[in-house]
């Protein structure tokens, strides 16, 4: 492989505490990694790698050097990390993702081992999982062993290549749950109505049950409904017609049974969309006095405080919204045949349009991410509710594909649907029904009892406790991490048997 010059990241380093350190940061290092030569500013290397910022900080005689020479590491992996560092999101092949966690590791570049947590899919899960736990990437070890858990009845005559420690970690978590809530008002104890409850569904007898009730004061019409951190958030939501805003909002942790209540927006707002996010709520745009906003809100969870960010570039209501690969994206829409998708940037703090679809009554009302496609699913045709067209958009292509056939509204409400691993959750009163993802199309998988309540659905995923006694991937997640720590360095001496 010849000479390749890789720019960095522009923008500040951080403060180094010795001055010869400080004194490079400025400047270009050259990185000699195999045969190759990367040219690379010195304030992306201190921002995002640790092993080069304990480098400049010492003092030593190499902080001084125009290049420096790295060994134990491959090429290629070396050159995808920059480019993640760039701002670029790879999907990645086997042997790429075995290079690009070993140079995580040795290198200890945060960034990257959140891309490789970003594209974990049921193809490369098992490998994904085994090679964190050779290089000791905990928090990519964790999250494969989670995602192989929610699809472990799909993936369990592959996963008997891994061996048994791994395989009892991956046991001991508790999978993602189908979880429904439907629309309530406020009501008073006397009047304490038994529909107003949190309901699960339990797979293997097809129906749901009742997790939780409600508080009293709580309101799921209009409200914004969301998961953080396997925790549900419920905010604003209207008493009655008059649409007065219930100020209280409301936490509800599975892990103790407990619902616990927090402070309410600046602005209050209802219809509008909540999405949980790396320790953030996010309000985005709604209604108040029957004005549409695009304002938008953030809950910080660790202290507390909501803060305004960047509007909206238009207001907007009700918004369909989704996650995919960790970045926030939501719908905005133009009549009559036009809808952007946007994402919201937190570290830049503002709104990118990505795409445009421009289909004849293209009015979006519920977008699902899976992988790195966006599926937007809206009404049929002649604002036929009883069939929903649906279009996909892929992040790493940038290309739309119009989804064969139409799905039947009265079969799954499509509105609702939820994804996990390679399966689409759909619910209405009659039936609930699971989709898999195979190539372009959803197929029925598999049919379960409806939900026998009137009106719309919020619906969501939750880990619950085991019956009886806690998991123990809960007390892992739990503790201080030593557990987890201590069964990673457990299989570090194991080679890598799996692949994709």
């Amino acid at each position: 492989m010849g000479r390749t010059s890789c720019r960095g990241l522009e923008g500040e380093s951080q403060e180094l505490s010795h001055k010869p350190g400080r004194d490079c940061e400025m400047a270009t290092l050259r990185v000699r990694v195999e045969e190759s030569v990367f040219a690379v500013e010195r304030a992306t290397l201190v921002r995002d790698c640790e092993y080069f910022r304990a480098l400049f900080r010492s003092g030593m005689r190499e902080c001084q050097q125009e290049e420096v020479h790295v060994k134990g590491l491959r090429a290629r992996g070396f050159l995808i990390a920059l480019g993640v560092l760039r701002g670029e999101r790879p999907i990645l092949t086997g042997e790429e993702i075995i290079e690009v966690a070993e140079c995580a590791a040795f290198l200890q570049v945060a960034p990257l081992e959140k891309h490789l947590i970003n594209i974990i899919n049921s193809d490369n899960c098992l490998l994904m999982y085994h090679t964190a736990a050779t290089y000791g990437l905990l928090d990519l070890y964790h999250s494969a062993a989670l995602f192989i858990r929610d699809m472990y009845r799909d993936l369990e005559d592959d996963a008997k290549c891994l061996p048994e420690e791994l395989l009892d970690y991956v046991e001991s978590l508790a999978p993602s749950t189908y979880v429904t809530v439907g629309t309530h008002s406020p009501t008073i104890e006397l009047l304490q109505d038994f529909v107003r409850t949190v309901c699960y569904l339990d797979e293997d007898e097809k129906e749901w049950k009742v997790l939780t009730d409600l508080p009293i004061d709580a309101s799921t019409t209009m409200a914004g409904v969301t998961v953080l951190d396997n925790k549900l958030y419920i905010v604003g939501g209207v008493r009655d017609v008059s649409n007065q805003v219930v100020v209280s909002c409301y936490c509800y942790d599975p892990e103790t049974d407990t619902w616990t209540t927090f402070c309410s927006p600046r602005q209050l707002r209802y219809n509008f969309t909540l999405v949980g996010h790396e320790g953030y709520l996010y309000a985005i745009g709604g209604e108040y006095e029957r004005t549409t906003m695009s304002s938008v809100e953030r809950y910080q969870v660790s202290t507390g405080n909501w803060s305004f960010v960047s509007h909206l570039p238009r207001p907007v209501a009700g918004a369909a919204c989704a996650k995919a690969m960790s970045r926030i994206f939501v719908c905005l829409w133009r009549p009559m045949d036009a809808t952007d998708i946007y994402e919201y940037v937190p570290v830049r703090d503002e709104w990118v349009l990505v795409t445009t679809l421009i289909r004849h009554q293209s009015y979006g009302h519920c977008m699902v991410a899976h992988r790195d496609n966006l599926y937007v699913m809206r009404n049929g045709p002649s604002d036929d509710f009883l069939r929903c067209m649906m279009d996909c958009y892929n992040l790493t292509t940038g290309q739309w594909t119009a989804m064969p056939g139409q799905y039947e509204n009265s079969k799954g409400a499509l509105f609702t649907a939820v994804v996990r691993g390679d399966s689409v959750f759909t619910v209405n009163r009659k039936m609930t029904l699971e989709y898999i993802i195979e190539g372009k199309k959803w197929k029925p998988k598999k049919e379960m009892n409806g939900f026998p309540r009137i009106g719309s659905m919020w619906t969501f995923l939750l880990r619950l406790p085991k019956t009886g006694r806690q998991p123990e991937g809960q007390r892992v997640l739990n503790g201080n991490g030593r557990d987890l720590k201590n069964h990673v360095y457990h299989h570090q001496s194991y080679a890598l048997q799996c692949s994709d």
